[in-house]
């Protein structure tokens, strides 16, 4: 759990979005998941890990310094 934890927050931050809106993208979670994952009250299905290791994969960051949303960092 905690090597998804830290994946997500990476990507995130390469994509200039919160690790809550990550979430929200790929899976449809809801907002307060995110906090319940890192303080560890509940943790996510293998299932729902591997959709959003897909999505991370499916949708990489831009290179050359610009986020997601195409704005310059």
């Amino acid at each position: 759990m905690e090597k998804l934890i830290c994946d997500i927050e990476a990507y995130a931050a390469a994509v200039g979005r919160k690790p809550q809106t990550v979430l929200r993208l790929a899976v449809g979670s809801g907002w307060g998941i995110w906090a319940l994952w890192r303080e560890g009250s509940s943790s996510p299905t293998v299932a729902v890990a591997d959709r959003i290791y897909r999505y991370m994969a499916e949708n990489p960051p831009e290179q050359g310094g610009r986020t997601e949303k195409g704005e310059e960092e």
